[in-house]
């Protein structure tokens, strides 16, 4: 027993020593120098969609993947808008894990931007550029593991698949609905991580890192107001305008069913873990929305987090109205967009059945309006990907993870519904930045430096727990 137990120790000790050794082979101080020069390279390419040109960073990627001799496929419907799918192979005991990252950004308007968009200015810290948070950061951090993984000769119990998609940002039937559609052996994965999550810090300081594992459902609704044309000298009780903005006002002050699911009962739970007594109260409120203190919650909420309130239950936003064509005309006819938001198990049919319900007006038709719609599904928390993800992230940034509900829309969802557990990461953003006009979408973009080096070892760590031979 007792040499039993020595070739016990020397083994683990042995173990140990290896493990040491590789992590001191890794020159973290190249792989950022090597991250920057392919994160600039590629920011300073303009993927703008629309029109959407993909193609000059697809070729980039390629290109660096098979310098390495990385395996490459890529699948177009669009020859300018190509899919980049790049895979090392393991030993099958174990189904693929998939990283996907979208090649194609926002438009711009140059005249905001402090520095021109397709630069990647580096200026005090911090990288600006259109798709710097959205959604390059997650192209260079897979693409940074696949070379990591390569060169380090690790060996995988999983395929580790690398999917650089075009088309998320407003063509999804030539990026990621094609893929699934027409090609799907191709990144058929048992995990998947993306964009959607990220670290927030606040005052330059961790607060926690979110992990998105559901999200909402874009719909759109148009309202259409019908009366008497007339002279606007002579108010007519039928006025389209008039009806209409009663329609408007009744469709956003609905309280539509509050429902809990697993990640947003986690969410909250743990937001009051690491938020002050009085935040902390509120956060624990929202887990009982009915009673007196939930429904004072909520009502903060709405003014104060109106993103926290919005996970609770699906949403209505008025975006756009048309009508009318001169001063001393009253319009027979005006049309209102309502940009929806349903929550993953909504039934839309009663959803829009509850909302004429609520405007009721027989001179007002509610109607569902063409957009370009995703399915519903979420991911499971009990599982060995998010527990990874999970320990990751608490060693790389010492943050408390916490479960999302994305308001906005990924492309995760079409594999969601395939049975793929999505997970939702990103890099650490300052909580200041969105207000200040820097974040993703924003009239300018920018990643702090230092966290977009972290980030590619934090994604690098997920993926080599995740899938290296144990």
């Amino acid at each position: 027993m007792r040499k039993l137990n020595r070739l016990s120790a020397a083994i683990a000790a042995l173990l140990i020593s290896t493990t040491s050794t590789q992590a001191q082979q890794t020159d973290w101080a190249a792989i950022d120098e090597e991250t920057l020069r392919h994160f600039q390279a590629i920011v300073r390419m303009d993927t703008a969609d629309p029109p959407g040109v993909e193609k000059p960073l697809s070729d980039y990627l390629v290109s660096v993947l098979q310098q390495e001799g990385i395996e490459v496929e890529v699948f177009s419907l669009d020859p300018n808008r190509p899919n980049v799918v790049a895979r090392l192979r393991g030993n099958g005991s174990k189904r693929p894990l998939l990283m996907m990252a979208h090649q194609d950004t926002v438009n711009t308007d140059p005249s905001k931007w402090v520095f021109p968009p397709y630069s990647a200015e580096r200026d005090g810290g911090w990288i600006y550029g259109r798709g710097t948070v959205d959604d390059k950061d997650n192209v260079v951090a897979s693409l940074m593991t696949m070379l990591m993984l390569k060169r380090q000769g690790v060996e995988l119990d999983r395929d580790v698949i690398f999917l650089a998609e075009s088309g998320e940002e407003g063509a999804t039937q030539i990026g990621i609905q094609f893929m699934t559609e027409q090609h799907f052996d191709a990144i058929d994965a048992e995990h998947c991580i993306a964009e959607g999550g990220s670290v927030v810090r606040q005052g330059g300081q961790v607060h926690y890192a979110g992990v998105q594992t559901v999200e909402k459902l874009p719909r759109a609704i148009t309202l259409t107001s019908t009366g008497i044309a007339g002279h606007g000298s002579v108010p007519l009780e039928s006025n389209s305008l008039v009806h209409m903005s009663k329609a408007i006002a009744a469709a956003a002050d609905w309280q539509p069913p509050i429902r809990l699911s697993d990640t947003t009962t986690s969410y909250f739970s743990r937001m009051a873990s690491v938020s002050s007594p009085e935040a902390a109260a509120r956060y624990r409120a929202m887990l009982n929305p009915g009673s007196a203190e939930g429904r004072a919650a909520l009502a903060w909420m709405k003014s104060n987090e109106p993103r926290n309130a919005a996970v609770l239950f699906s949403t209505i936003s008025p975006t756009i109205v048309n009508g009318g064509y001169r001063v001393n005309v009253i319009p027979s006819e005006v049309t209102a967009t309502l940009d929806v938001r349903l929550l993953p198990d909504e039934d839309p049919e009663q959803f829009i059945s509850a909302l004429r319900e609520v405007i009721n007006d027989e001179g007002i038709a509610v109607n569902w309006a063409s957009r370009n719609t995703r399915p519903g599904a979420s991911t499971p928390l009990d599982t060995d990907a998010f527990r990874v993800i999970e320990q990751v992230m608490q060693e790389v940034y010492g943050a408390t993870v916490i479960p999302t509900m994305s308001t906005g829309a990924t492309d995760m969802a079409y594999l969601r519904a395939k049975g793929i557990n999505c997970y939702g990461i990103g890099p650490a953003i300052d909580a200041e930045d969105g207000p200040l006009g820097f974040g993703a979408h924003s009239d300018q973009e920018r990643i702090i430096e230092a966290e977009l080096y972290r980030f590619v070892r934090a994604n690098y760590d997920i993926v080599e727990r995740l899938a290296g031979a144990n």
